[in-house]
């Protein structure tokens, strides 16, 4: 076969611009996998990186998507950890959103039979989550803390909840509806607020007897950033991982001093070679302990990664749509039909 069915970025336009074509196979170099495609990861990030507006623009053409998890069916001469057959997830620099990708062998990971496909595009979620909350320089939560998780019945944050509650942590989630309050005590929130009905801030320190939060996961930025800072413990840590809210903020430095509070942020993907450096060679056994934990986790039952919707490649758009809404709980997946 020398082509796949896939989507084409030719040009960097809208999302809903683009269209399923016929696209050449990628020619696979010799530390490289080839994966027949079962699932993909639908983010709004990479509808970003279509438009270009996205801080890493892939050269064009293109064919989007960077999370996805599938069967191995060819590798390279000098790949040593897979082989045909084998069930994986793997981080791309794109080519996603495809019948067909190739993944370089340092960012692909075998997959637990316990997890289905589209459960496992999740990985980058709980990899987050399990990096802010355990590595030494982040939050490096400790049972009996108190952890805020902002944007609770996301990805990441139901990710970081189930995560918080294995540390033994009491965890407190803040949501924007019923619905996804609902959603949040089922993964594992010992308190959930509706920011939208309750001044979040109050109520966290209203539950902690006033002495705040010990960590927070912000997703958020913006006033939700600013809010927390002043619900935070004393010696508390705050990992900011994005800016769903639009807003990167100015840290006050006095809040800092006065609190002794730390300001740890993360960018997971740096360690994909995602970043201004490509760390991932180094990095790598770091990274391969997570996504062995994130399998081990789903063998024991300890995680449940929450798929929200499943939509076939030709449905591309309405997943993108789903996304955008923020109505989704979970991870958003393109099922391939190969």
């Amino acid at each position: 076969m020398s082509s796949i069915r896939g989507l084409l970025v030719t040009e960097y336009t809208h999302f809903n611009n683009l269209e399923i074509n016929e696209i050449p196979r990628v020619n696979l170099e010799a530390n490289q996998v080839r994966i027949k495609v079962k699932a993909a990861g639908v983010s709004f990030s990479t509808k970003l990186v279509v438009e270009g507006k996205y801080q890493r623009k892939p050269p064009l053409p293109f064919t989007p998507g960077t999370e996805c998890a599938g069967e191995v069916i060819e590798v390279g001469k000098d790949v040593s950890r897979f082989k045909p057959g084998d069930r994986i997830f793997a981080a791309l620099d794109w080519g996603a959103y495809a019948e067909e990708a190739v993944a370089e062998e340092v960012n692909t990971y075998h997959l637990t039979d316990s997890l289905k496909f589209s459960q496992a595009v999740n990985f980058n979620s709980y990899a987050t989550a399990m990096a802010a909350l355990t590595w030494p320089r982040l939050l490096n939560v400790q049972k009996g803390e108190t952890l805020l998780v902002h944007g609770a019945a996301g990805a990441v944050g139901l990710a970081t909840l189930e995560l918080g509650k294995i540390l033994k942590a009491t965890v407190i989630g803040t949501v924007s509806s019923p619905e996804k309050q609902t959603k949040a005590l089922e993964h594992g929130a010992d308190h959930v607020i509706n920011h939208y009905d309750e001044d979040f801030r109050s109520k966290v320190l209203e539950i902690t007897n006033g002495d705040g939060a010990n960590a927070i996961l912000d997703p958020v930025g913006g006033l939700t950033f600013d809010q927390s800072l002043r619900c935070l413990a004393f010696e508390g840590r705050i990992c900011p991982i994005g800016f769903t809210g639009g807003e990167a903020n100015k840290v006050p430095s006095n809040i800092i001093l006065v609190k002794n509070i730390s300001v740890v942020g993360l960018n997971f993907g740096t360690y994909y070679g995602w970043g201004p450096q490509d760390i991932r060679f180094k990095s790598e056994s770091l990274v391969r302990d997570i996504m062995g934990r994130f399998c081990s986790f789903a063998d024991l039952g300890l995680i449940n990664p929450v798929i929200c919707a499943e939509f076939p490649l030709h449905s591309f758009r309405d997943a993108m749509s789903l996304v955008e809404s923020r109505d989704s709980m979970g991870r958003v997946a393109l099922i391939m039909n190969n």
